[in-house]
């Protein structure tokens, strides 16, 4: 009776193993103690010999030529033990292997969310959605079979805690969740002082996929300043925590009477250098993260500028596509309805984005002005005083050519005869396109969310105009490839496929990725001017470095909206009478300092102009160098 309960153990064991085994030939890879994993197996908590089994991707120790005995002897015993076990004893562990097998499938697709790390000196398996563990987490959802050795991790449980839903909501409400898949951790490379910054932040917001890769490519850039003065460590853990963070319910009414809820977002990241500016991002994809991600890069980019401004991003995850002007200007009214309290002239000045044009500005500036009572020109792109002087829609688009043609005049080239790729096909997308045609380059492409379109003749000013035509009525861009031949709209691609000499990214975060990047570089482009923020993955980064791609971060490149607004306002308070001209020469100035502020700075700390991490780790140390001086006469506030 001894050796048959011996024998079921051993065999539960071995079901155990050949479970391992399985695991890692498939798409398993052992990694580091806190990364995440696919796959976990461990026996019960209530298991006496759980502390001592070694789990998938924690590397404890190396296995000895004991173990590899053992292993062979528990085999031995277990096959001994099989041969005198009773036909229902057979029976039950062949249920068991299918009850394993069944869970194995379901494997990978249910529990990704989920690593290994070392509590009390016991490695254990945690939830990385909420960095939770306990028995909960490995009950065996089939119930009581199979033995407790066999019993795997199954969070089935805790997935069901109303705690758990709402961080993994607010994980999956960004389309680019898959980044979750290949987690930022601190790199080899990063100095040690450097690398505590990004774990603190790891360890505060460890669900907050967009705002850790920001934070990773600034500290990255910052690691020479850092080494330098050590004071400035405190400084960026201050700078990394936002003034304040608002996120509010708004409630609205659809045209055919039924209530929606939306949420809010605006964080006011920091002011020590003046007001808060930023954009306001209307898109389904909006959460916490994002929103604080923005932020941080648009508190970079303003002190950045010429312009002594602070930090801001807000928006919320509806989406303006679908709906009537009437929904958009009842849902904009609610969303003012409570941040109008948080904005004014020496506060909050809030901006276009992604999903907010002049019709939502113009809703949203209205509702404001109602709620306050005082016409105030605090916000900027809804043309307030409708004068037709601003070039605020355009300045970002037009900007981000001035900025190449910096670039290529520093190269002893220019623009004219380059073929031109760019993403995207939004307000600044478009702009980019009018602005290169007047350059004499040759833009090829737009973009969208379902593809992008090609035309090998290249845009001109009538073909942009027909692009705004479909985009203003919601038309897809494959209507353009049936009005001109030598176009075509390509499916589920991106742009980057193709042959031309500059590109310009103009979608919106992490749109390329390490594969778009490998194809970037062997179309022959050697220069990238970032339209969007952080338009690539920490993968494509490398990849764009290692072949010597120039790089012109958004940060800098993109700092039109800001120098426009800017302008537009004093331009309202001064009654100036400015021409578009005049607009445009005050634009090309600022760009011309943006870009010979980040030269200087990464020259100042020991980088080559002609690297490819020059202007971006220029513009990062250029525009933490301002801040933090600001922090640091200010006080610890």
């Amino acid at each position: 009776m001894l050796q048959s309960t011996t024998g079921v153990g051993m065999n539960s064991a071995m079901d155990g193993m050949n479970l391992i085994q399985q695991a890692q030939r498939h798409h398993l890879v052992v990694r580091e103690i806190g990364e995440e994993i696919d796959l976990e197996i461990g026996p019960g908590e209530d298991d006496p010999s759980f502390g001592n089994t070694t789990l998938i991707g924690a590397p404890l120790r190396e296995s000895s030529a004991e173990d590899h005995g053992e292993s062979k002897q528990m085999m031995v015993v277990s096959q001994l033990s099989n041969d005198v076990q009773d036909m229902s004893q057979t029976q039950q562990v062949k249920r068991k292997k299918k009850v394993v097998k069944r869970w194995r499938e379901e494997w990978a697709d249910t529990y990704k969310w989920a690593y290994v790390d070392v509590k009390d000196g016991t490695p254990r398996i945690f939830c990385s959605v909420c960095r939770e563990f306990g028995r909960k987490h490995r009950r065996n959802p089939y119930g009581n079979e199979g033995s407790r050795n066999m019993q795997m991790s199954a969070l089935e449980e805790h997935n069901n805690s109303l705690l758990h839903k709402e961080a993994l909501r607010l994980q999956s409400a960004s389309k680019d969740k898959i980044m979750a898949d290949k987690p930022v951790y601190v790199k080899a490379v990063m100095s040690k002082t450097a690398g505590s910054i990004l774990e603190a932040t790891l360890k505060r917001d460890p669900h907050e996929v967009e705002f850790i890769q920001a934070v990773q490519e600034v500290v990255q850039a910052l690691e020479r300043v850092i080494g330098k003065n050590s004071h400035y460590v405190n400084i960026m853990e201050r700078l990394l925590e936002p003034e304040r963070m608002i996120v509010f319910r708004v409630p609205w009414v659809d045209d055919r009477g039924e209530t929606h809820v939306n949420r809010g977002f605006r964080v006011q990241f920091n002011q020590s250098m003046g007001p808060c500016r930023g954009g306001i991002r209307f898109h389904p994809s909006v959460n916490l993260s994002i929103t604080k991600f923005l932020g941080f890069e648009q508190t970079l980019k303003n002190a950045l500028s010429p312009y002594k401004l602070g930090g801001a991003a807000g928006g919320s995850d509806f989406d303006p596509k679908g709906k009537s002007e009437n929904e958009i200007m009842r849902f904009c009214q609610s969303f003012m309805c409570e941040m109008y309290h948080y904005l004014g002239p020496d506060k909050d000045l809030p901006s276009e984005e992604m999903g907010v044009g002049t019709r939502e500005m113009g809703y949203l500036f209205g509702q404001y002005r109602r709620l306050v009572g005082h016409f105030q020109g605090t916000f900027t792109g809804p043309r307030i005083f409708w004068s037709g002087s601003s070039l605020r829609p355009e300045a970002t688009g037009y900007g981000l050519v001035f900025f190449a043609q910096l670039m290529l005049a520093d190269m002893n080239k220019e623009l004219k005869g380059l073929r031109c790729v760019v993403s995207g096909s939004g307000k600044i997308a478009l702009h980019v396109l009018e602005k290169l045609i007047a350059y004499g380059a040759l833009p090829i492409s737009v973009s969208d969310s379902r593809g992008y379109l090609v035309d090998e003749d290249g845009f001109d000013y009538m073909k942009v105009q027909f692009l705004r035509d479909i985009k203003a009525q919601h038309r897809s861009l494959r209507d353009y490839s049936k009005t001109y031949a030598r176009s075509k709209y390509y499916d589920e691609a991106k742009p980057w496929v193709e042959r031309y000499d500059l590109a310009f990214a103009c979608a919106t975060q992490n749109e390329i990725d390490q594969a778009d990047a490998i194809n970037l570089v062997n179309s022959g482009c050697r220069i990238l001017i970032e339209g969007s923020n952080m338009p690539c993955t920490p993968d494509a980064v490398q990849v764009l470095r290692k072949a010597n791609v120039l790089v012109a971060p958004a940060m800098a490149a993109g700092a039109g909206g800001v120098v426009a607004g800017e302008l537009e306002l004093n331009h309202e308070c001064s009654l100036m009478n400015w021409s578009p001209e005049d607009f445009e020469s005050k634009l090309q100035e600022a760009m011309k300092q943006t870009y010979q502020r980040a030269i200087k700075a990464a020259t100042d700390f020991g980088y080559q102009k002609e690297s490819p991490e020059a202007l971006v780790h220029g513009a990062v140390i250029s525009a933490f160098l301002t801040i933090a001086q600001a922090m640091t006469d200010q006080g610890c506030v």
